[in-house]
């Protein structure tokens, strides 16, 4: 820290001893003694407090990440996938008959002294594997569209 050899320390000693006196000098290196030893308790109390303070704001972090953790994991105990699935098809099937609801099927007038047909009624379906035709509109809708009824 001051860097002073075990000559210059040497030299103090000599002069101190000169300039107090032996008879004080004893006295001396005690008062110094305590004096050092008050500053080494307040610099190891300053650095334990100190650790203190930065072991409290870690334990601070731990607990924000354990709560998040904790958070998380209770959203994953409530989630249920089937309920998931049930809502898009809902929205699907809504979306689905809000669209049939807007294209009104033409309409073509039947021949003379034929009856006219019913179109089969198209009921929605919740079915998971059901094949996906690749446009947004199903089959069945394109299929009760065509003029003859017939499907392809």
């Amino acid at each position: 820290m001051f860097e002073i050899g075990w000559g210059e320390l040497l030299i103090i000693g000599i002069v101190a001893l000169i300039a107090i006196g032996p008879k004080e000098l004893p006295t001396l290196f005690r008062t110094l003694g305590q004096w050092t030893n008050k500053l080494r308790r307040m610099a190891s109390e300053f650095q334990s407090q100190f650790q203190e303070a930065m072991r409290e704001a870690e334990l601070a972090d731990i607990k924000k990440q354990v709560d998040d953790m904790t958070s998380q994991a209770q959203s994953y105990a409530s989630f249920d996938p089937v309920a998931e699935v049930r809502r898009e098809l809902d929205s699907t099937q809504q979306q689905i008959e809000s669209a049939m609801a807007e294209k009104p099927a033409p309409t073509t007038s039947p021949p003379v002294g034929a009856e006219p047909s019913a179109a089969p009624a198209i009921a929605p379906s919740t079915d998971v594997a059901a094949p996906s035709s690749g446009s947004s509109e199903p089959t069945a809708a394109a299929d009760a569209a065509k003029p003859d009824g017939k499907p392809t």
